[in-house]
């Protein structure tokens, strides 16, 4: 079959590799879509930890389960699934364990005609969505879930920032966060984000090249009580400038590198929290995947 596959020096090629058969436990899918996350690129350019050549890259992905492997109920073949990225998240809902990793890395991902995963990692695929819609969800959807509601808390009564808006992960945040009857803000370097945003109900779409970004945040929005972020680097200051009392802005990468200084004086002073976040956990995922079927979103 044809992969997309890690090679010495990081470099990545197309190859023909051998098709993958299911072990104990295991299925088989033949996959119809997949897609790309920040975290493929990264691997691509050395940027990961623990990379390793020869592997198949793809975390996310949908298809059809073509075979099932002892211990599996065949009532699986032929069905449209979504594959779980997460492997061996462990027991505790807070954090990953110490043998926690994602699909594509250091194990086989969805750049493949077929993958083989444990039986465990599939979901059935909502069946309004497209194979396309559906193999873009897994780690995005579920990256911005965890950070909206298992940390993030968002509720109806609350003013929220997404900050980066043209990223996947910050599009299904602002999703989830308007679902709630939130009033949702978003931050974007691009005007045509900007409208977009405003076309699907922000309240105010800032463009974080203007200078007087923050200035028109706090007189317009009045400050926000919850700040979901990807950036990180020295624009994290205002982001806690423009924290309500109580707030906390929850973060889930930091593309932008560390603050070269946190301003812990006026953080501490607000009573604000800063959260890490990463990709959600199988009871994440569930929870979302059915909040997405009641909804019957598209994206």
């Amino acid at each position: 079959m044809k992969a997309l596959v890690v090679q010495e020096n990081n470099k990545i090629a197309i190859e023909d590799v051998p098709t993958p058969k299911v072990g104990k436990g295991q299925v088989r899918v033949k996959l119809a879509a997949a897609s790309i996350n920040k975290r493929d690129y990264w691997i691509s350019v050395g940027k990961y930890p623990s990379i390793r050549s020869g592997v198949i890259l793809g975390s996310d992905g949908a298809g059809i389960v073509d075979q099932v492997g002892e211990g599996v109920s065949k009532t699986w073949l032929e069905r449209a699934i979504i594959i779980n990225p997460n492997i061996n998240w462990g027991n505790n809902p807070a954090v990953q364990g110490r043998d926690y990793s994602i699909l594509g890395m250091p194990t086989n991902g969805t750049f493949a005609e077929y993958v083989v995963v444990d039986a465990s990692r599939l979901q059935v695929m909502p069946p309004h969505l497209h194979f396309t819609e559906a193999a873009a969800l897994p780690l995005a959807a579920l990256t911005a879930y965890r950070a909206c509601f298992y940390h993030g808390a968002i509720t109806g009564n609350q003013k929220v920032l997404i900050s980066g808006f043209g990223g996947g992960v910050a599009h299904f945040a602002f999703l989830f966060a308007k679902s709630t009857g939130a009033e949702v803000s978003i931050t974007s370097g691009h005007e045509n984000n900007l409208h977009k945003a405003l076309e699907l109900g922000a309240k105010f779409a800032f463009n974080y090249h203007d200078d007087k970004w923050m200035e028109e945040a706090s007189i317009h929005a009045g400050g926000f009580d919850v700040i979901i972020d990807s950036a990180g680097g020295d624009q994290f200051n205002d982001l806690i400038n423009i924290l309500n009392p109580a707030g906390k802005i929850v973060f889930y990468g930091a593309s932008n590198g560390l603050p070269t200084s946190l301003n812990l004086y006026r953080l501490f002073w607000k009573q604000g929290t800063i959260q890490g976040s990463t990709m959600g956990n199988d009871d994440n995922l569930k929870r979302w995947l059915s909040w997405w079927k009641k909804r019957r979103f598209r994206h």
